[in-house]
């Protein structure tokens, strides 16, 4: 299945003049810079190789860019050999997540569960209710006793808190495949 490939997933976008440099949230990561070259086995950016799997794309939401910074490390590009390699779209409020989403085109979504002023707890319930095409949502808790409330809020998995790189790669790996094999997710 062909992904369009919306203009803004190019590259970061230009700020209005005036505007500060900290009031653009959302940030696309994995754009390929302006005059490099594509290795040859890759054509626009993509694989060509016939078996190799799509690009996925992922947003992660933070209020704290350290948080959404070592998520995307402890996750990696790819977190499988089955699992195509990943686009990561950072989001630092409430109001960009919900663009992206409704936006479509995201195939998961990592939510700071200590987020603020809105946590990713009561986003990914909200979610799971609104968007009639809602993405597994991967639920970051500080606690672990704080399982309780992401099952609460229909989250389709959980990381805990601190990140452990090998744990959070097989959890979004397995929603990843999930989304791509058409599973229906909790609703």
């Amino acid at each position: 299945m062909a992904r369009a490939v919306r203009p803004a997933a190019l590259g970061v976008g230009v700020l209005p003049i005036g505007l500060p440099a900290s009031s653009r949230p959302v940030r696309r990561l994995n754009a390929q810079p302006v005059g490099c070259v594509p290795s040859p086995d890759t054509i626009g950016g993509v694989s060509s190789a016939p078996d190799a799997p799509e690009p996925v794309t992922v947003l992660v939401y933070s209020n704290l860019a350290d948080v959404r910074g070592t998520v995307r490390t402890a996750v990696g590009r790819r977190p499988a050999p089955d699992v195509g390699r990943i686009e990561w779209i950072e989001c630092a409020t409430q109001a960009d997540v919900m663009r992206e989403l409704d936006a479509g085109g995201v195939d998961l979504a990592i939510l700071d569960g200590e987020a603020q002023p809105t946590g990713g707890i009561g986003l990914a319930r909200q979610f799971k209710y609104e968007l009639d095409d809602c993405p597994p949502i991967v639920v970051l808790i500080a606690r672990r006793q704080d399982g309780w409330l992401a099952s609460w809020s229909l989250a389709d998995a959980v990381i805990n808190s601190p990140v452990d790189p090998v744990e959070s790669a097989a959890v979004v790996a397995e929603q990843l495949r999930r989304r791509v094999s058409g599973i229906p997710v909790v609703r």
